[in-house]
């Protein structure tokens, strides 16, 4: 998916969203009360390089965060660096990620996307949204965890399932869509996104951070 476009200030969206100046109000004291309420917020994904990151995140899609530290406290011991995943035997990788599930495409993925990152980047990980996104297996969701916890750079929101509850339950949107949902929110929060995100991560708010009611549009 390519960079997102920001909706124009000052007009309401569609289905009777409230005007962007009232939502940025609004999302700026819930950001505050998250960062107040989660102030220690750390990725629940363990890693010690970028490259152990993007693995970790590609390996959570439908597998708990748990699991996954599970399965790469001896699978990043064996694979170190880009080449050592694109020069794997691919039955073994499979079997060393296997409980992660869909492991087949999983281990597709990791090879193609350590493959492109030796072919085009010098087997490093890229540092850009471009240039993540043209690794195999990643999209924005996975590009935007690594350029926000490994580079802490703030290029978008991470919309995962969780996320897509919190924003509409906080009145944040009322979109169906991830990439829609995104949108919105880079135009509404305040721009220190990847600790937002892990600020959300922890969790629901709970009902004495005293989240103020939606403005009327």
């Amino acid at each position: 998916m390519a960079r997102c476009s920001h909706p124009r200030s000052g007009h309401s969206g569609k289905g009777g969203r409230a005007p962007v100046r009232a939502l940025r109000r609004r999302a700026a004291k819930i950001v505050r009360l998250l960062k107040k309420q989660y102030p220690d917020a750390t990725c629940a994904l363990e890693f010690r390089t970028p490259l152990e990151l993007l693995v970790a995140t590609m390996l959570s899609a439908q597998c708990t965060d748990e699991r996954v530290n599970q399965v790469t406290q001896e699978l990043f011991q064996q694979y170190r660096t880009a080449e050592d995943y694109a020069m794997a035997n691919p039955e073994e990788l499979e079997q060393a990620i296997r409980s992660t599930g869909f492991y087949r495409n999983k281990a597709q993925h990791i090879q193609g996307a350590a493959r492109r990152m030796i072919e085009r980047f010098g087997g490093e990980v890229p540092r850009t949204m471009e240039e993540l996104l043209e690794l195999p297996g990643v999209a924005r969701k996975t590009a935007n965890v690594v350029l926000g916890v490994a580079f802490h750079r703030a290029e978008g929101i991470v919309v995962d399932t969780h996320v897509q509850r919190v924003a509409r339950r906080l009145g944040l949107t009322r979109q169906q869509d991830p990439g829609k949902i995104e949108r919105e929110l880079m135009a509404t929060i305040p721009r220190d996104w990847p600790s937002t995100d892990l600020a959300w991560a922890q969790g629901l708010p709970r009902p004495q951070t005293g989240l103020p009611q939606l403005p009327s549009a």
